[in-house]
């Protein structure tokens, strides 16, 4: 973090997303609604307040999508926070839905794309949102295929673009997507990626190089692993849990770090419903891994 960084009130410093400035330390709004992402928030009034301090905290990159709740998320973001700060940049994605049930369905085609944009639009009450990424289907996911889309990509990206053209949207991002995907994607202008990425899973190394190579902005989600089966929680391993006890951090803290100090490109949106969780994850900034910690981290896989 640069002097000016800290003079700006930046959390974690300053990256560049879609051409505006954010803070290296965002909020993700998926937590906020109630359990499995669906219906309302447990606490309403403690929802509103995080958001409201999370922007206190020098938060101006909030990431969120309408399906989170659905319809939730937005709705409390609009209510926290309209009229928006000036500098906050509002980020959303497209391609899922979500079913009477709560569960997660497909919604991949140009013209559910082109709804979900409208849809996040009028429930944040803007005319444009700074980023849109378009969430690309995993093989076997409903409404899935061979090579983890349910359309062709082009169709996809040609609806995006026009979209930006029409200034409804000011960056194309892109979401769990492959290298080849991505190299794909480049002529569209793409600004950013959010793919699953952490100190224990670095199968989106190859994926961030592309990014340094072309300028995008990287956004890991699962930034310290998850409770899905078979996802490595960051916060477990031995090693993170000493470095935090010799850091006087939290090994939730150690994570995030080291994912900052691993590559500038690297923006985080970690999320949460605690205001003392948030003070915890925007506190990430004041940890500095020495280059003896960093040694250690940088040769941990998830088997260790």
């Amino acid at each position: 973090m640069t002097a000016a960084d800290q003079r700006d009130g930046a959390p974690g410093g300053t990256g560049v997303l879609a051409g505006r400035p954010v803070a290296r330390i965002g909020f993700g709004a998926m937590q906020l609604p109630g359990p499995g992402v669906w219906g309302p928030p447990r606490d309403r009034h403690a929802a509103l307040a995080v958001l409201r301090r999370a922007v206190e905290l020098g938060v101006n990159h909030i990431d969120t999508a309408q399906y989170y709740g659905p319809d939730v998320a937005n709705e409390l973001i609009h209510a926290a926070l309209h009229p928006y700060p000036e500098n906050l940049v509002l980020v959303s994605k497209v391609g899922g839905e979500r079913d009477a049930q709560g569960g997660w369905i497909a919604a991949q085609r140009p013209e559910q794309l082109r709804a979900g944009v409208e849809a996040n639009l009028r429930s944040l009450a803007v005319e444009r949102l700074d980023v849109v990424n378009l969430r690309l289907l995993d093989p076997g996911e409903e409404g899935g295929e061979p090579g983890g889309q349910a359309v062709d990509l082009d169709s996809q990206l040609d609806e995006m673009v026009a979209l930006r053209d029409q200034g409804k949207i000011g960056g194309i991002g892109m979401s769990n997507i492959t290298v080849d995907q991505l190299r794909h994607a480049l002529p569209a202008g793409i600004a950013c990626v959010q793919n699953a990425y952490s100190l224990l899973d670095r199968s989106g190394e190859p994926l961030l190089d592309l990014c340094r190579e072309h300028g995008l902005a990287w956004v890991p989600y699962f930034p310290l692993g998850s409770a899905f089966p078979g996802v490595a929680k960051v916060t477990e391993h031995p090693a993170v849990v000493a470095a935090a006890t010799a850091l006087g951090a939290t090994p939730a803290q150690v994570g995030l770090a080291w994912l900052l100090a691993h590559d500038p490109r690297v923006l985080l949106i970690p999320g949460t419903s605690s205001l003392a969780h948030l003070a915890d994850n925007m506190a990430t900034a004041n940890v500095h891994l020495d280059p003896e910690t960093m040694d250690v981290l940088d040769g941990l896989v998830a088997d260790d």
